[in-house]
């Protein structure tokens, strides 16, 4: 089978498919790249690392990209961004640095136009350094000085770039899919920041990991602040489809949207790629910034 065969099946809503029979990321070609890091201040069309006045003398920053069509005095909405896991390389040869500079599925969601996109690191137990892998410093993966950062960050954006406080959404890969619930909704200040969620390859709660409250109860108590807002769950083979076999029946009226990449691959550089699932993605997204509802399920 071929990847068109193989993403067209996705389209029109074929039987999970083997991960076997599903195409290589590589046998598509790219109709985007993310763009590398600049030297100079943020403009339109760049990608720079920005350090906030509270982190200055440490080894924590930012990577921002202000959009093409970027202009001083507007409200644009932003995408923020939660990396994978570092050290991570498949037998594919698909790789996550663990830096935000890695990252990616904000600009294929974009395309690089119309949202501001902030990939924001984790930071270990003291605050000063970027983590890697998980947050924290093991054992004790303490979250308090990356959900602090994570919220001066967003205000940062939102103050000093127009970035409208009310169409932010969260988005991660992997470590940072998790990080959506376990991070983005891990206490009430931090819950009221997003509009929306997109998680691509694993989910809280559906398995246990190697830092504290990662439980099944613990992550539906996190999950008790998402409310009315949606959440796109998607991955590589049946991982959505794992994840919704979890998740439905805890909430069957959630806005929640389950999809598979229709790739085999765990990397995050599907979005840089035209497919189905990309474009149901770019779908989901603009109504989630344009306030509509979801339409009704069968």
């Amino acid at each position: 089978m071929n990847a068109t065969h193989a993403l067209a099946l996705l389209l029109l809503g074929s039987p999970c498919l083997q991960a076997q029979e599903l195409p290589d990321i590589r046998s598509v070609p790219p109709d985007l790249e993310a763009p590398t890091l600049s030297d100079g201040p943020p403009a339109p069309g760049k990608r720079v690392k920005l350090t906030l006045d509270s982190q200055k003398g440490t080894g924590v920053y930012n990577v921002l990209y202000l959009p093409t069509d970027w202009k001083p005095d507007a409200k644009m909405p932003v995408i923020v961004e939660l990396a994978g896991n570092g050290n991570f390389k498949s037998k594919q040869g698909d790789v996550s640095t663990g830096v935000p500079e890695g990252s990616n599925l904000g600009y294929g969601l974009s395309a690089g136009k119309g949202f501001i996109w902030l990939c924001a690191p984790y930071l270990n137990g003291k605050g000063d350094e970027i983590a890697i892998t998980w947050w924290g410093t093991p054992p004790t993966y303490d979250p308090q000085p990356t959900l602090k950062h994570l919220r001066e960050a967003v205000k940062s954006v939102c103050h000093d770039f127009g970035g409208d406080s009310s169409k932010v959404l969260l988005c991660g890969f992997s470590r940072g899919a998790i990080a959506c619930n376990y991070l983005g909704l891990h206490d009430d200040e931090t819950a009221s920041l997003w509009c929306g969620f997109l998680a691509y390859s694993h989910y809280d709660g559906v398995r246990k990991w190697p830092y504290p409250n990662s439980d099944r109860n613990s992550a539906l108590t996190r999950l008790q602040r998402l409310g009315k807002r949606p959440q796109f769950i998607c991955g590589e083979g049946s991982n959505a489809q794992e994840t919704e076999s979890y998740l439905r029946p805890l909430l069957p009226d959630a806005d929640l949207t389950f999809l598979s990449t229709g790739f085999l691959n765990h990397n995050d550089a599907w979005t840089l790629r035209p497919s189905p699932a990309r474009e149901k993605a770019r779908e989901w997204l603009n109504r989630v910034i344009s306030g509509r509802p979801a339409n009704p399920r069968p």
